[in-house]
């Protein structure tokens, strides 16, 4: 039998496979509030077999998006707007779930498909925020290193995001601490300089993404899971890495987070990353086996023999897959072919089964 396409249990829910729709940004948000575009890009994911669907980077306030084209989900407005999404998403047989997020110092900033780079107040831009006031790279402003009032309210906006996201419908909700967003940017010492009880030792740099995670998990439901994705490494030396990280995962699982989802990198402009197939998955086996929490691996995963071999060799418990899904939604179901595995079909598409 195919491990990929086996159930997984997560807490008191039931996932029907293993294949999960990576949060992938859309750009494509007004006031954060999903549209037509969210419903039929997730919609299409939750058709073509995946078991989880995630929703992109949310933002749990207005300044925490990339850009201001972002979801969020930092009001009962967007959870009334979420609701029609994670009803189909559970209608197709998957589960819905949504990450988390507040950019930090990459906040404000324009979308992809006109540059991608900061925008200025009077563009519709704003002023981020940061562990320390060190810009992103040198075309960057400067952002606002956090008071302890701002680190309160940042705790508090993931906590009442939680509560939306499950109002919303949400099963599952992500907090997202990697990419260098704010949460990664807190734990890497390349951009956290403070010499308050959230900067230095290893134990400081993680006080503020644990407390986040503790407030998440604390306002879900106990039967439903958490997750958290990481960058493992900064691929920078003296930066944050696989062995942070794993101590890292052990204190996420003492708190309850159920899984760990393995990425790396997006501190810093200027990194050599070097991508290949499944390049991150080794990360994924690292934690899993020396943190003894379940983890997923994500990062061009693209073939369904590749991603079998990722679970069957216990490299990880689940697989992200992004690009993969962009070019081809229905990748779930030509995988279940290739692998052997029985699943059902959408009955509108019965007649293209064979």
């Amino acid at each position: 039998m195919s491990l990929l396409f086996t159930p997984m249990e997560l807490r008191g829910l039931r996932l029907r496979n293993r294949v999960f729709v990576s949060p992938m940004c859309q750009y494509s948000s007004r006031d954060g509030l999903p549209g037509d575009w969210h419903l039929v890009h997730l919609g299409s994911r939750a058709v073509g077999g995946a078991g989880l669907v995630m929703v992109e980077a949310s933002a749990v306030t207005p300044e925490g998006r990339i850009s201001p084209a972002d979801s969020g989900i930092w009001s009962q407005d967007h959870a009334q707007a979420f609701r029609r999404i994670t009803q189909f998403v559970r209608e197709q047989g998957a589960v819905p779930a949504i990450q988390l997020a507040h950019a930090g110092r990459k906040a404000s900033t324009d979308v992809p498909w006109r540059g991608g780079g900061p925008l200025a107040a009077g563009a519709g831009g704003w002023t981020p925020v940061a562990p320390s006031p060190l810009p992103f790279a040198s075309d960057y402003p400067r952002p606002e290193a956090l008071d302890a009032a701002g680190i309160e309210a940042v705790v508090e906006a993931f906590r009442a995001a939680a509560g939306h996201a499950r109002d919303a419908g949400f099963e599952v909700v992500e907090v997202h601490m990697a990419h260098g967003y704010l949460l990664h940017s807190f734990l890497s010492p390349l951009s956290n300089r403070r010499t308050d009880e959230y900067g230095g030792p290893l134990e400081n740099r993680m006080r503020l993404p644990l407390r986040v995670a503790q407030a998440v998990r604390a306002a879900w439901p106990d039967e439903l899971p958490v997750l958290v994705r990481i960058s493992a490494t900064d691929w920078v030396e003296g930066g944050w890495d696989l062995e942070q990280s794993v101590a890292l995962a052990a204190r996420l699982r003492e708190l309850g987070i159920d899984l760990v989802d393995c990425s790396s990198g997006g501190l810093v402009p200027d990194a050599e990353i070097p991508a290949g197939p499944g390049f991150q998955a080794p990360f994924a086996q690292a934690i899993r086996e020396r943190a003894a929490v379940p983890t997923a691996a994500v990062g061009l995963i693209t073939e369904p023999v590749q991603a079998e071999h990722i679970l069957r060799s216990g490299q990880a418990d689940a697989v992200f897959l992004g690009r993969e899904l962009l070019r081809d939604p229905y990748w779930p179901l030509r995988a279940a072919h290739v692998l052997g595995a029985e699943v059902d079909w959408p009955v509108q598409y019965a007649r293209a089964r064979k």
